[in-house]
C-alpha cells in the first residue's frame, strides 16, 4: 500500500540525514539518485546545450520530435544530472519522447540569475535544432519547478514560443516562504523546512530581491504561458506554494491543473522505482503532455 511506500522512504531519508557542509550535501542527493538503476534500453548522450552542460535521453520507441526539457531541483544549490537522471529518463520513456537535461550553474558560486540564463539556453538550443515549440514539453521538481516557470516566463518576454506545456513538480516558487504549510506541515515533512528553505533562498539571491519575477515566479505576470500541470502531495511545507502558484496562474487565464497526492511527501516522483504514488503521478503527468503536443 502506498502508506507502507511512503514510510519506507521516510525511513531511508531518516538514516540520510542531511549534512551541514555544502560538498557532502550535493553528495547525498546524487546519491540518492545513484541508488536507483537506469534501465537497459535507455541510450544517453551527453551533449552542450548552448554552453550548458547536458544529456540526452531516450528510450527506442521515443519518438524524437518531441522532447522534454527537464530541469533538476535541489534549491538551486545542489541537484544534477546524476541526482535526477532516474527521474528524468522515465518521463521520457512514459511520454514517448526523448528528454533533454540541464546541468545548469549552481548557487553559491553561481547565483541568481545563472539558472534562468541556463535554461533559456537550453530551450533556445532545443528551437535551433529544429524541435518544434508545440512538441516540447519542460518539467522540474522543487526549484526545477520554479525554474520552469521562470523559463515560460522568460521565452515569453524574449518573444519566443512557448513550449507545449509545463509541468512542475512541488514546485518552490515564493523565496521568503510565507505560505501557511511551512508551519502547519513542518512536523510531517521529512525533507524540507523553513529555516533550511531561508538558507538557500539567500544563497541563491545573493542580494537580489526576494519578489523578482523570475527568483519567485509565482509573483510574475503570468499572462500568456502554455498550459501547466502542478502536483504537490499533502505532507509537504511547499503545499501551499503548489496551490497559490495554481491560483494566481489560474487569475492569469492559463490552464491550470492541480494535483494534491495525499500523503505524499517533497517531490516523491523521484522515489518512483518503489513507490506507486510515484509512478502513478509520472504516468498522469505523461498523459497531460502527450495530449498537449497532440
Amino acid at each position: 500500500m502506498a502508506d507502507q511506500e511512503i514510510d519506507a522512504i521516510r525511513a531511508l531519508l531518516l538514516a540520510r540525514p542531511r549534512p551541514d557542509e555544502l560538498g557532502e550535501r550535493r553528495k547525498r542527493l546524487d546519491d540518492l539518485g545513484a541508488q536507483y538503476k537506469i534501465a537497459s534500453d535507455v541510450r544517453i548522450e551527453p551533449v552542450d546545450a548552448n554552453g550548458v552542460s547536458a544529456e540526452w535521453s531516450a528510450t527506442p520507441h521515443a519518438d524524437p520530435a518531441c522532447v522534454i526539457l527537464f530541469l533538476h531541483g535541489g534549491g538551486y544549490v545542489s541537484g544534477s544530472l546524476t541526482s535526477h537522471r532516474p527521474l528524468a529518463t522515465e518521463i521520457g520513456r512514459v511520454c514517448g519522447a526523448r528528454t533533454l537535461a540541464l546541468e545548469y550553474r549552481l548557487a553559491p558560486e553561481y547565483p541568481f540569475p545563472a539558472a534562468i540564463e541556463d535554461a533559456v539556453a537550453g530551450y533556445r538550443f532545443l528551437l535551433s535544432c529544429g524541435i518544434e515549440p508545440h512538441h516540447i514539453a519542460v518539467a522540474g521538481d522543487s526549484a526545477g519547478g520554479g525554474l520552469t516557470l521562470a523559463l515560460m516566463v522568460s521565452a515569453r518576454d524574449a518573444g519566443l514560443p512557448q513550449p507545449a506545456c509545463g509541468w512542475c513538480i512541488s514546485p518552490w516558487v515564493d523565496l521568503e516562504c510565507l505560505g501557511a504549510s511551512m508551519n502547519s506541515k513542518a512536523e510531517v515533512d521529512p525533507l524540507i523546512q523553513k529555516p533550511y528553505l531561508e538558507e538557500l533562498a539567500k544563497a541563491y539571491l545573493n542580494g537580489a530581491v526576494p519578489r523578482s519575477a523570475l527568483a519567485a515566479p509565482m509573483y510574475a505576470n503570468l499572462k500568456g504561458l502554455a498550459p501547466l500541470l502542478i502536483q504537490v502531495g499533502s505532507a509537504e511545507t511547499l503545499l501551499d506554494d503548489a496551490v497559490r502558484l495554481a491560483n494566481v496562474a489560474g487569475a492569469a487565464d492559463v490552464a491550470v491543473t492541480l494535483e494534491i497526492w495525499p500523503h505524499m511527501i517533497h517531490a516523491w516522483p523521484l522515489f518512483h522505482q518503489q513507490l506507486t504514488a510515484g509512478r502513478h503521478a509520472i504516468a498522469r503527468a505523461g498523459a497531460f503532455i502527450r495530449s498537449t503536443m497532440s
